[in-house]
């Protein structure tokens, strides 16, 4: 009868497991696309506006991944991570991808929704909980060359006192490898990074 049908129909729906990260790849990608487009233009108007002086003016970067060759002319979107200064630091030394740096961190997976449509952003790693606190925040010391290769880019351009707001796509992040449970494959990251003194 359509009551049994309609039971059947309903049951099924109910049986099927909510999936956060569904259609992942593509939605990494277009969360990206539309931050480097936020990047990109908030860094031509600085230009097009104060010239040489841009930077003064513009708490924009995009960054090329430093591990391609300096000869490598690719262009592509995600050869780059975007980055947002909230400060600029003191330091003027930038680290080698050999030399150790201090950092403390906080690294979120792109919005998603739950199974209730309320839209939330996965912490996956942190050396600091609730506001940041110098007094009581745990630092991580490694070499740039020993993180993902965009985290790594974004410590070798970070001076030390630095706080930046780094966006990674997925292809400089861990790419089509899940990390357990908790990245999934094709995850984009976004990180607050506070790059310390020795």
């Amino acid at each position: 009868s359509i009551f049994c049908l309609l039971l059947c129909l309903c049951s099924c729906s109910e049986n099927e497991a909510y999936d956060p990260y569904e259609d992942w790849e593509a939605r990494n990608t277009e969360w990206f696309k539309h931050v480097a487009d936020t990047a990109r233009t908030a860094i031509n108007a600085a230009r097009a506006q104060y010239g040489d002086s841009w930077e003064e003016h513009c708490d924009w970067r995009m960054y090329k991944s430093l591990r391609k060759s300096p000869t490598f002319q690719s262009g592509l979107v995600y050869d780059s991570i975007c980055v947002r200064i909230i400060n600029q630091g003191t330091g003027t030394t930038l680290a080698k991808s050999t030399e150790t740096v201090r950092v403390a961190f906080r690294g979120w997976l792109i919005p998603t929704t739950d199974e209730n449509g309320h839209v939330f952003e996965k912490v996956f790693a942190q050396t600091f909980y609730g506001p940041f606190d110098p007094q009581t925040a745990a630092y991580a010391d490694a070499t740039p060359g020993s993180y993902t290769e965009g985290f790594g880019t974004a410590l070798q351009y970070m001076p030390e006192g630095a706080e930046w707001i780094v966006c990674i796509p997925y292809q400089q992040f861990y790419g089509e490898t899940a990390q357990g449970d908790d990245i999934p494959a094709y995850s984009a990251a976004r990180f607050r990074i506070i790059r310390m003194k020795m």
